[in-house]
């Protein structure tokens, strides 16, 4: 049969389109990575040589001892100062005339080393003059200082807490600034400004020494702290305009990465090219062997034409395994028919198991329809098809109830038969009118006496005298069993254990004695119950299985059952079981009234 051909271009496209995109994203990494190297590179320089001025223009406040007191005067008088932004040192200069007037007033003061104290110490008048002198000199070394670096803006504020103001102590000029020709670019002392939120993050972080930069689109703006004077902080600042630098970092970053991004590219295409030679020709007569088989289940054929595919690669080895596979396929084939009788078989017979196990419990509830003096009920949940647990109840004469509660070692069918020889030997016993010490000790006997596969089973054996309530028992390492009195609630009876029947040969039991009163209730179980565990391990313990009982004591037997087991299948939720569930309950209503 011919096949239909199909186009092979899905993969290169598929490839190409995943080529494309990993070239777009690559480019767009590539540009953001580069930009953010870049714009890192330039804050870490700005910051470095905004260090550096600002080191500088603390130096040229500091210089002055009298600093402090010049900066207090400097804010509260500021509307008083006659500053002089172009002031010169020349003489004839209105600086060097207000410097004469100082000295003829002062004529012992060093004006530049005057210290606080000094100065408060000055005349009012005087200590204007050196105010405004000192003003003058600090405005031309800021000035200076602003020509020598160049930061577009160089400044000096005053600010506390919230940092929402900026009052301007002085603000270096433009070169020609200094001059008049330029003045209005200059911030004059004492004048306000409120500032952005950036702003007072830097300021307050400049306070706390623990940042600096703040960035606004193409300007930045850093802050150093100087000195904090009469509550207020004062901070040197200074404003870069970084539009010029972000615009050749744009360019050529871009250019960058449309050479990457050519490069990718070639190299794409070099490697689409490769591809569809290499592993697309090859995988397509893969594919062609593939539905062929798939039409025709020729294995040979197969084998034959992807022989001469080369295997010295993983293209090669495909073929290969493909030709395995057709093979092993063609084997498996013959033999799935055997597997699936055989699995048919075997749940036949598990199934004829479970029914077999079924049977040979008490399952006809009321069991005694014509005995009013007790009621009971019992139910057994395997974990399997079939399990180990079993619960049995008969009637050993007229007035005797036998009550049996067991547990086999293990699961699945070897318990299972393990439990049906047991229950028949155990019953046996019982029905001989055996007390219940001596009914465990004979059952151990024959048990072990043939008991190749080394299993055993825990067992909880109870006479009930039906006439007087009196209950004689006896446990083979089996669990405590649950007793409720009249008017009372269910609570466990510790009673005495002995070693598992099967365990070993010559074990002796004893036996205890129970009176049960009219309205008394008895429940026995298996571990399966207070075993059983939801989907993180936890057990769902005896607490639980005694708060389930005495939801409602005093209901009947099945409904007792049914409320256990509601609670139990709600603790588990969708957890798998883990072991076989067991559970019987006795309630005793006294002897029939005549």
């Amino acid at each position: 049969m011919k096949v239909k051909k199909r186009p092979q271009i899905g993969i290169i496209r598929q490839v190409a389109v995943f080529f494309a995109v990993g070239v777009l994203l690559t480019g767009i990494l590539f540009h953001i990575s580069q930009r953010v190297m870049t714009d890192r590179s330039v804050r870490d320089q700005t910051e470095t040589l905004a260090a550096r001025i600002s080191a500088e223009v603390k130096m040229a406040v500091t210089e002055y001892p009298g600093y402090r007191w010049l900066i207090t005067y400097w804010h509260d008088r500021c509307g008083e100062m006659d500053i002089e932004y172009d002031a010169e040192y020349a003489p004839g200069t209105v600086t060097g005339q207000k410097y004469a007037v100082l000295r003829e007033h002062q004529p012992g003061l060093t004006l530049k080393y005057a210290d606080e104290a000094a100065l408060s110490a000055l005349p009012e008048e005087d200590q204007k003059l050196c105010a405004e002198i000192i003003y003058s000199w600090l405005i031309t070394r800021i000035n200076q200082i602003k020509q020598a670096y160049e930061p577009d803006f160089l400044f000096c504020v005053m600010s506390k807490e919230p940092f929402d103001s900026q009052f301007f102590l002085f603000s270096g000029a433009d070169p020609g600034a200094v001059r008049g020709t330029d003045y209005e670019q200059v911030y004059p002392l004492g004048h306000t400004i409120s500032v952005s939120g950036d702003q007072q993050k830097s300021m307050r972080g400049a306070h706390e020494n623990t940042s600096h930069l703040v960035k606004a689109g193409d300007y930045v703006d850093y802050y150093a702290y100087m000195d904090t004077v009469g509550g207020y902080t004062v901070l040197v600042g200074m404003t870069y305009d970084l539009t010029g630098l972000n615009d050749n970092v744009d360019r050529q970053t871009i250019r960058e990465t449309a050479f990457a991004m050519a490069y990718q590219v070639g190299l794409s295409l070099i490697c689409l090219t490769l591809i569809s030679y290499f592993v697309l020709r090859p995988l397509r007569k893969v594919q062609r062997n593939i539905r062929l088989y798939r039409q025709n289940k020729d294995s040979a054929a197969v084998v034959e034409d992807l022989a001469h595919i080369n295997s010295a690669n993983e293209i090669g080895q495909l073929a290969v395994d493909v030709s395995d596979l057709t093979r092993e396929i063609d084997n498996y084939t013959a033999h799935i028919e055997t597997i699936t009788a055989e699995r048919e078989r075997i749940g036949t017979e598990l199934s004829v198991a479970s029914q077999i196990q079924y049977a040979m419990l008490p399952d006809k509830f009321p069991p005694f329809p014509d005995r009013k003096e007790f009621d009971i009920y019992a139910e057994m949940d395997p974990a399997k098809e079939v399990g180990g647990d079993f619960y049995d109840f008969f009637l050993i004469d007229d007035d005797h109830l036998g009550l049996v509660m067991a547990d086999v070692s293990g699961k699945g069918i070897p318990a299972a038969l393990f439990m049906m020889a047991s229950k028949i030997v155990l019953a046996n016993n019982a029905k001989m009118g055996k007390s219940p010490a001596q009914v465990l000790t004979d059952t151990n006997t024959s048990i072990c006496a043939n008991n190749p596969v080394m299993m055993f089973l825990t067992v909880w054996f109870g006479i009930l005298e039906i006439s007087t309530g009196t209950l004689r028992a006896a446990n083979a390492g089996h669990e405590y069993p649950i007793l409720k009195q009249p008017g009372g609630q269910f609570e466990v009876f510790k009673d005495k254990h002995g070693f598992v029947i099967g365990g070993m040969e010559g074990v002796k039991y004893s036996e205890y004695e129970i009176n049960l009163e009219p309205g008394s209730k008895l429940f026995v179980y298996t571990d399966g119950l207070p075993e059983a565990n939801d989907a993180d391990k936890n057990m769902f313990g005896m607490d639980r299985t005694l708060e389930a009982l005495n939801l409602d004591p005093d209901a009947a037997p099945k409904a007792i059952l049914e409320t256990v087991r509601g609670k139990v299948d709600g603790f588990v939720g969708k957890a798998d079981q883990f072991d076989d569930l067991t559970m019987m309950c006795l309630s005793y209503s006294g002897p029939a009234k005549t």
